[in-house]
């Protein structure tokens, strides 16, 4: 298997969390085993109200709420960085770990990066030689996306339903 490493950039909402999971399931398909995490909306009354964090495996949690008032905040959201923690840095350890596995990374961000473990353990995988994919927030910070050894590639209307699939056979060629 090629060991590719890619980041997946693109605004909020155009479907990178979408072609991540698209991409888990392809490649779970194809016996290829996947470690990693995913974040998701939570919605309230038709409103965007939070993020969850979920491994692959399924464990859950909320990591942002518009109702959290402690804590660190990121835009209008209150962020538990432990909850964050306790779903994905043992997914991107065991990531690390697995043997011919896909690490999939959903998102290097700025709630993300509120955990002092999180980048280390992202360069970490890497730099690990095993195939990654990762999505990364549009507006992180420049240095950042050339800190990371990558093929960055940016999400589309237009490329995102096709993404899971070509990634899926770069993944198992």
């Amino acid at each position: 298997m090629s060991r590719p490493r890619i980041l997946l950039t693109a605004p909020p909402r155009t479907g990178k969390t979408t072609v991540v999971r698209r991409l888990a399931g392809l490649l779970r398909e194809a016996d290829v085993p996947v470690c990693g995490f995913l974040t998701d909306e939570l919605r309230e009354h038709g409103r965007r109200a939070g993020f969850a964090v979920a491994d692959l495996d399924g464990r859950k949690a909320v990591m942002a709420h518009l109702s959290w008032v402690s804590g660190p905040k990121i835009g209008r959201y209150g962020v538990n960085v432990p909850a964050f923690e306790r779903i994905a840095l043992p997914a991107m350890q065991r990531a690390l770990d697995a043997k011919g596995a896909v690490a999939l990374i959903d998102e290097i961000g700025p709630m993300e990066l509120l955990s002092p473990a999180f980048l280390p353990r992202c360069l970490a995988l890497f730099t690990a030689g095993i195939p990654v994919v990762a999505t990364i927030h549009q507006r992180s910070h420049p240095a950042l996306k050339a800190h990371i050894d990558a093929e960055l590639i940016t999400v589309t209307p237009q490329n995102r339903d096709d993404l899971p699939r070509s990634l899926s056979r770069l993944l198992t060629s």
